[in-house]
């Protein structure tokens, strides 16, 4: 395939404001709009030594790609944005890649990870919900709300959410940190788990903490939260202290768990990710107070 001659922006989005919509508004003027080409589990992206770019095309068309499925995200500084599936096996245009998104995370804006998960996850509930899962029919586009609805029996399937707390333990000045078994990479992070159905967030901290390392807490405080598309979790952070207990690695979730001081930390999780934020902040509330 020829080089193409493309118009790309660097993706950065924190002073941004992105509007969430199912349909594009009508009456404003058509132009370039952002494009999320989604392959599987991949995004096309191009990238040099610095910087991570997302396609901004007056048509996707452009691309000379195939597309499965096509869906609006909303608008990002007087943009479109729409999110379009590719087949598998379709070749990238030239100087482009497919790239999985756990792998340049941390390269984009937190405000682009978190519309470029939008997008992927978009196209993988879409990808999965092309029947009713209570009466096998065909299932069609809602017009008015982003859900798939039986044309049969009327059921209604919204993209799907996981919620999972995700939470750090302090002991004085230490913080309690896991290398978990299913890390790609030998990090240390706070302690998550999902919530269970018929179980409160705060339930759900006590438990994953009691479950993982045998310690029991108290004093729990909400944190933040945030999108975390791998594949569809919302993740849900809380600060928490002490109460008793010593650590024992109990459900094989965890390689190992430790009490860390911040002069003394082991590899941690990217700085775009919740954890991160939560040790982050724990170490400049210490940093403060000393």
């Amino acid at each position: 395939m020829a080089l193409l001659c493309l118009r790309l922006m660097t993706f950065t989005m924190e002073n941004i404001e992105f509007v969430s919509l199912i349909v594009p508004p009508k009456g404003e003027p058509a132009g370039s709009s952002w494009w999320f080409a989604i392959q599987e589990d991949k995004i096309l992206i191009q990238q040099d030594s610095s910087t991570t770019a997302i396609p901004l095309l007056t048509d996707f068309g452009e691309l000379g790609l195939p597309v499965l499925r096509k869906h609006y995200l909303g608008r990002l500084d007087g943009y479109d944005c729409f999110a379009v599936e590719v087949p598998e096996g379709t070749s990238p245009p030239a100087g482009m890649r497919f790239e999985g998104l756990r792998q340049i995370y941390a390269l984009m804006g937190e405000k682009s990870f978190s519309l470029a998960g939008r997008a992927l996850q978009i196209v993988d509930w879409d990808r999965t919900h092309q029947f009713c899962g209570r009466c096998g029919s065909k299932t069609n586009t809602h017009l008015t709300e982003r859900a798939k609805e039986c044309p049969q029996c009327g059921l209604l399937a919204f993209p799907r959410l996981s919620p999972a707390i995700i939470v750090l333990v302090q002991r004085d000045r230490e913080m309690l940190l896991a290398r978990g078994r299913r890390f790609e990479t030998p990090v240390y992070s706070a302690i998550a788990g999902f919530v269970e159905p018929g179980e409160t967030l705060e339930e759900a901290v006590v438990r994953e903490v009691k479950e993982e390392t045998g310690i029991t807490v108290k004093s729990l405080r909400y944190f933040g939260s945030q999108p975390w598309p791998f594949p569809h979790s919302l993740m849900i952070g809380f600060t928490a202290h002490y109460a008793g207990g010593e650590i024992t690695l109990n459900d094989g979730e965890n390689l190992d768990a430790r009490w860390f001081t911040p002069d003394n930390l082991p590899p941690l999780p990217g700085k775009l990710s919740i954890a991160r934020k939560l040790i982050d902040s724990l170490i400049e509330e210490q940093r403060n107070s000393s």
